[in-house]
């Protein structure tokens, strides 16, 4: 039996953003390991095509309609969900958005939903649940969605770039304080490489500059071309979160090469390397 059967079934796992995308296949590998999945999206149809799927292989899940940008919404999720199960054993704080533009032309109204749903909701995500698992006094894991973008920087993608950054540090402070609480709460930084997803979607980008759209398209088209299957990159995040690690990789070879590229450049203090995508695919 694999370990994250051993740790995970039985339990209740919160999914964020999961009607779509990693979201959903997180949370279609946690019924599969037979958890009762709460799946939580803005999208409520969304939310509910995931729900199905689960019930169509044997797994038990629930549908939420919550907007993580709101805090009291997921303040209200996880009373509901406590009042409803008592427990949470696994949180995955996944909801996020891509953000396409030059910094100055990237409307207000856009840069404000991206933080939002990418920093604010992973932090009003673990203040709602975290009290509750604490007085639970049982043992839980939490996700948190970084990327491999949390290392560099990317011109185009400023403000995902920001917010990943932002979650990363998050993660590790995070881990520090339930360490430093003596707490049985297991922190994980979620770093995905480059899976097959909807996130660069065409209509993932209501809302950006018009000129946005050939860098959206160029990084949809390069992601179907060249991504990992989003089921086997799902599968390799819960086992190794279900191994107490922190650092979670779905292509560690990736990440490493990138993260190598972040210590140089603090190590030797140089200016920021143009990516070789950047130029290729650079915004208009």
């Amino acid at each position: 039996m694999a370990l994250d059967k051993d740790v995970f079934a039985g339990g209740v796992a919160v999914v964020t953003g999961a009607g779509s995308g990693i979201g959903a296949g997180l949370a279609r590998r946690a019924g599969a390991l037979g958890m009762i999945v709460v799946v939580t999206d803005i999208n409520e149809a969304a939310a509910a095509d995931t729900v199905a799927a689960i019930e169509a292989a044997g797994g038990k899940a629930e549908a939420e309609k919550v907007d993580v940008s709101i805090p009291e919404e997921l303040e209200r999720l996880a009373e509901l969900v406590f009042d409803r199960h008592g427990e949470v054993r696994l949180l995955i704080n996944n909801a996020g958005i891509e953000t396409v533009g030059y910094t100055w032309e990237v409307p207000a109204a856009r840069w404000e939903a991206t933080l939002n749903i990418n920093v604010h909701g992973v932090i009003h995500g673990v203040r709602a649940f975290v009290p509750r698992i604490i007085a639970s006094g049982k043992e839980a894991w939490i996700g948190n969605l970084s990327s491999v973008g949390a290392f560099g920087q990317m011109p185009g993608q400023t403000a995902y770039t920001v917010t990943k950054h932002a979650v990363q540090a998050f993660s590790e402070c995070l881990y520090l304080e339930m360490e430093l609480k003596n707490l049985p709460i297991h922190v994980s930084a979620i770093v995905p490489g480059m899976l097959r997803t909807n996130i660069f979607n065409a209509e993932a980008g209501a809302g950006e500059p018009d000129n946005a759209a050939a860098h959206r398209r160029a990084m949809f088209e390069m992601m179907r071309d060249y991504g990992m299957d989003l089921d086997e990159g799902c599968r390799l995040f819960l086992e190794q979160m279900a191994e107490n690690r922190f650092w979670v990789h779905s292509q560690p070879e990736m990440s490493e090469q990138i993260i190598g590229g972040r210590v140089k450049f603090l190590q030797e203090q140089i200016p920021p390397i143009m990516p070789d995508l950047a130029r290729q695919i650079a915004v208009d």
